[in-house]
C-alpha cells in the first residue's frame, strides 16, 4: 500500500512551488493543503514537531512580515516550546513551509537531498 504524503503549502511561495514539482516529478501522491485557508491546529503542530526531530524555532516563517511584526525573533530564544506552539496555531503565515508528512517523516522547507532521502 502506498502511503500518502500530506503536502502543507502557500500556493503563491515559490519554495512550495519547486516542492510541489518535485512530488509531482517524482510521482509522490499527496494531498495538497493551503496553510493559510487551513492552518495547522496546535495538536497537528505539536505531533509533526516532535516527529521532526527539528527544534520548534525552525517551524517559524523567519522571513515573514508576521513574524517581524510580532517581534518573534527574540522570542522564539525564551518562550516555551508550548506557548511558541500556540503562536504558530494562531497563523499559517508564521509557519514555515512547505511541509511534508509521510508517515513518522516530517520535513520542513524544502531541500532536495533531504526529500530524496525520506520520501523515495
Amino acid at each position: 500500500m502506498k502511503m500518502s504524503v500530506l503536502f502543507v503549502e502557500y500556493p503563491k511561495c515559490t519554495t512550495c512551488r519547486k516542492a510541489k514539482k518535485y512530488l509531482q516529478e517524482n510521482n509522490i501522491e499527496f494531498i495538497d493543503r493551503h496553510i493559510a485557508e487551513e492552518n495547522p491546529t496546535k495538536e497537528e503542530l505539536k505531533d509533526w514537531f516532535k516527529k521532526s526531530g527539528l527544534t520548534i524555532n525552525k517551524f517559524f516563517n523567519t522571513s515573514g512580515v508576521l513574524y517581524r511584526e510580532m517581534q518573534l525573533k527574540d522570542k522564539v530564544k525564551t518562550l516555551p516550546e508550548d506557548e511558541l506552539i500556540d503562536i504558530l496555531a494562531t497563523n499559517g503565515m508564521l509557519v514555515k513551509r512547505p511541509i511534508v508528512i509521510k508517515g513518522d517523516t516530517v520535513l520542513v522547507g524544502f531541500k532536495e537531498d533531504e526529500w530524496n532521502e525520506k520520501l523515495k
